[in-house]
């Protein structure tokens, strides 16, 4: 594999791996990424502040009071060695629960007739595959996922929307996400996740990784509108949808809340 080292201004480098999606590089990225933060909790690499992993690269930034160009460039390339023959890491599962009914998912039916399949199909191809999220931009928790299934691929909408409502789930070319927040964009909305995945509460306020892995869980729009009233009222906790973690003890929720996790359980 190789790598190049780009400046990005006086405060920054770039570590490129490549020019694709794919699970190598993302691999070798977030190996870069973790050996980096694991020099700086040992108290090595003084001046760098932070990184910011991307689908093929890394972004290095240091304090150029600090640190400068030269000393990192000495530094970087045995890690650099290490992280391009990484394994991809495992990273957590998760099964989040999708509504693709009514107007939780606009775009389904125009998408359907112009892919030549029914519905039913594309529900069944977006549902049934595991996506890898290899980075989050755009906005805060915004997880870009791949691989779409083929029969999925449409290039964006050719007209944008102004407002895209949060937790529109959404593809486009290769890829799938989820949005966080309320924004523009021109993806083709097929369901929607009721599960937040930003909360600047939260320990790691984001709760995908570059690294998980996702599958949708079709659930109807009752099930969705009980999910999302029962995290609104903190009867459930986003972390349950995570399918490496331990069962959740069931509460003292009422119908609502335990209705919701026999749909998506």
């Amino acid at each position: 594999m190789s790598y190049r080292i780009l400046d990005a201004g006086d405060a920054a480098l770039t570590i490129e791996f490549g020019s694709t999606i794919d699970p190598a590089l993302l691999a070798a990225v977030n190996a870069l990424d973790a050996a980096i933060r694991r020099l700086q909790q040992a108290g090595e690499l003084a001046g760098v502040i932070e990184t910011m992993p991307t689908f093929r690269s890394l972004a290095v930034f240091f304090d150029p009071l600090v640190t400068d160009r030269d000393a990192l460039l000495a530094a970087l390339p045995p890690l650099i060695a290490a992280a391009e023959h990484a394994p991809p890491a495992a990273g957590r599962r998760w099964r989040l629960p999708v509504c693709y009914e009514g107007e939780a998912a606009p775009d389904l039916a125009e998408f359907a007739r112009t892919l030549g399949l029914d519905e039913a199909e594309v529900v069944a191809l977006l549902s049934g595959n595991e996506y890898r999220v290899y980075m989050l931009g755009f906005l805060p928790g915004f997880p870009f996922m791949g691989d779409l299934p083929v029969p999925l691929r449409l290039p964006r909408r050719t007209q944008p929307r102004v407002r895209v409502p949060a937790g529109s789930v959404a593809v486009a070319t290769g890829l799938t996400a989820i949005y966080p927040w309320e924004s523009p964009g021109g993806w083709h909305l097929l369901g929607r996740c009721p599960v937040p995945l930003f909360d600047a509460r939260r320990a790691s306020p984001s709760l995908l990784a570059a690294g998980d892995r996702v599958r949708f869980n079709p659930v109807s729009a009752d099930a969705c509108r009980a999910i999302e009233a029962g995290l609104r009222a903190g009867e459930l906790d986003p972390m349950q949808w995570l399918e490496t973690a331990p069962p959740v003890a069931e509460k003292a929720a009422g119908r609502r809340a335990r209705s919701a996790r026999r749909v998506v359980r």
